[in-house]
């Protein structure tokens, strides 16, 4: 097998963690909806706002106005932090092998369908992105995974040719697509999944991800 030289994270549930509850719910009291009809407004225009046809501003006024409640100006400066809070949450585990990887000298990428206000949302708020050698945003170049074109472009800017480049993804229809590009690839479903998987596939050349801990007890 050969030896990884680099490896593309997605950035939603890999490098950060589950939905922010308390995020959705400031979103939900804002529209004044349901979190079922809030959910299905959301996601029927996401892949829009994913791929650049919208920003952020024309995002959340669409979503509103499907919902009965165009938001003022205020209320959308709200829902657009509120939605950076909803998928912000760290995944520490896998941040900290990101910047391991980096510290032993492997390329890292991020390879993310993502809005243009997600992304500058991020980018505020976690300097530690600045470490990546690459990252690739759906919305910059109108297309998403698991378009093949995005993985070319990734494996383009990470430099290195797929298969010595792992490529992780929570959602199995990426990591299929990812592996037709020629990427080796593995699903985050969960950190112990993911550590089982790792260690499956006999990667040499990498740092060890480290296991999740839980908080102890007071």
């Amino acid at each position: 097998m050969p030896q990884i030289r680099a490896v593309l994270f997605d950035f939603g549930l890999v490098l950060s963690g589950p939905p922010d509850p308390v995020a959705r719910r400031r979103m939900e009291i804002i529209l004044n909806v349901s979190h079922p009809e809030l959910r299905a407004a959301y996601w029927r225009h996401r892949d829009d706002y994913d791929l650049g046809v919208l920003n952020g501003v024309s995002f959340w006024r669409i979503v509103g106005a499907e919902l009965g409640h165009p938001p003022t100006g205020d209320e959308l400066a709200q829902l657009l932090q509120a939605d950076v809070d909803l998928w912000t949450k760290p995944n520490q585990p896998m941040i900290d092998w990101a910047a391991a990887l980096q510290s032993a000298g492997v390329s890292t990428g991020i390879l993310s369908n993502m809005g243009d206000a997600m992304e500058s949302g991020i980018a505020a708020r976690f300097p530690w992105l600045a470490g990546f050698t690459h990252c690739t945003f759906s919305h910059r170049l109108g297309i998403a995974k698991p378009d093949e074109r995005i993985y070319r472009y990734a494996i383009a800017g990470i430099g290195e040719p797929p298969q010595a480049t792992l490529f992780i993804d929570d959602r199995l229809e990426n990591v299929e697509a990812a592996r037709v590009a020629g990427l080796r690839a593995i699903q985050y479903t969960s950190h112990g999944d993911f550590l089982r998987a790792f260690q499956d596939t006999g990667f040499t050349g990498l740092p060890l991800p480290a296991a999740k801990t839980t908080p102890s007890a007071p």
